[in-house]
Order: structure tokens, then C-alpha cells, then sequence
């Protein structure tokens, strides 16, 4: 089995890797620091497995890095690791096309896992975080309730824009880094403030904040 490890921190990094490598069927044949060096190695190393941090720099989250590999490589099985807890993660990481969802701080085996469950094809959420919703999620194709909370109504493109606007990014800017016009990403903001129900950006700084979008 052929991993990519995907972390913003070096010695995460050498520690999953000693781990895995240790496991007669699995070989760690890349790394990478952030969502865009993860996908260039999936592009090409053709790992059966990504494991993909949720949050690294510059501060917005795995999950449009998983979104975009999952739909350019959609064979490559995708396990989300992260120390977010939140349940709203969980459901917006099997819509990015993840299959699995783990906090850092599992044990070694539960990892070894999670992965293994993953590279079959078959969806993995850390057995903490399970309740009765997400068992039944595990085994069918069917909706959250968690959908109905007004984050998880916001498009990959709005999540990818929020933490932006947060950190105090103009339109101009934002419109430059995601290679989108300006009056698209005035129609993306004016969006989000009205699904969220917000009237001002420090109730938008707020927010982002709250949901773990980016680190202060």
C-alpha cells in the first residue's frame, strides 16, 4: 500500500512515516507540507492512500486541498487527520470525497486502521467521535441532519473565501490567489453573509474563528 503523508509539521510527518513503514503492507512514498505540495505528489506518486491534515498553512482548510485531489484523482483514498472534534468537519469531509475522518491523537493501531479501512473503499470516522447519526452514515448514502446547520449549506468555493475575508484579505487579493474575477468573489461574500445570517466582518472574523477556519 502506497501513502502520502500530508502535515504541516516536520516531525508529524517523520513520526507517521516510521510508523507506517514499519507495517509489512505499507510504504510511505512521499510527504508533503501543505495542500498544494500534496496534491503535485499525488499527481506524481499515485499513492493508494493520501492522509491529509485538515488545517495548514496558509491557514485554510485540507479540506479544498481533498476536494480538488478527490476530483482530479478520484482512485486515490483520502483519511482527513486532524485534532478537530467538531461533528460539521466530519460531514463536510465526505463531501469533499475523503472516506475517512481520524484525530491525531488515536492510537497507533487505530491509525494502521483507519488506513486500511480507507484503502478499501470504505468510509472510516474515529470511533470517538461516533454516535448513532454517523453509524448509520457509515452504511448508506443518506444526508446528516448535521446539513442542516447553516455552515454546511456553504459551497467549497464560500468555505475556501470565508477564512479569507476573516484574515482581512480584499477582494482584489482574494480574487488573485483563487484565480477568480472580483465580482465573482463580491457575489461568493454576499452569499455567505446571507446563509450565515451575518451583517458586518467582525461577526464574519467571529465566526470563522469559532468553526476553526484559521489560526490566530
Amino acid at each position: 500500500m502506497r501513502l502520502v503523508i500530508a502535515d504541516d509539521h516536520a516531525v508529524v510527518r517523520t513520526g507517521f512515516t516510521m510508523l507506517l513503514n514499519y507495517q509489512e503492507d505499507m510504504e510511505v512514498v512521499g510527504t508533503a507540507a501543505d495542500g498544494t505540495q500534496a496534491f503535485e505528489k499525488v499527481k506524481e506518486l499515485s499513492p493508494d492512500v493520501l492522509l491529509l491534515d485538515l488545517s495548514m498553512p496558509p491557514g485554510e482548510s485540507g479540506l479544498f486541498a481533498a476536494s480538488k485531489i478527490h476530483e482530479v484523482f478520484p482512485d486515490v483514498k483520502i483519511l482527513i487527520l486532524t485534532m478537530y472534534d467538531d461533528e460539521e468537519y466530519i460531514t463536510h469531509t465526505f463531501k469533499s470525497g475523503a472516506l475517512g475522518y481520524i484525530l491525531k491523537n488515536s492510537p497507533d493501531d487505530e491509525l494502521i486502521r483507519a488506513i486500511r479501512t480507507v484503502a478499501k473503499g470504505e468510509r472510516y470516522i474515529d470511533p470517538v467521535l461516533m454516535n448513532d447519526s454517523f453509524e448509520k452514515f457509515l452504511t448508506s448514502d443518506e444526508t446528516l441532519e448535521h446539513d442542516k446547520e447553516p455552515f454546511n449549506i456553504l459551497t467549497q468555493r464560500e468555505l475556501e473565501i470565508l477564512p479569507l475575508v476573516a484574515k482581512g484579505y480584499g477582494n482584489k487579493d482574494i480574487a488573485e490567489m483563487l484565480y477568480i474575477s472580483v465580482k465573482t468573489v463580491e457575489a461568493h461574500k454576499s452569499r455567505i453573509m446571507d446563509k450565515l445570517d451575518l451583517s458586518s466582518r467582525p461577526e464574519l472574523v467571529e465566526y470563522a474563528v469559532k468553526k476553526k477556519l484559521f489560526d490566530i
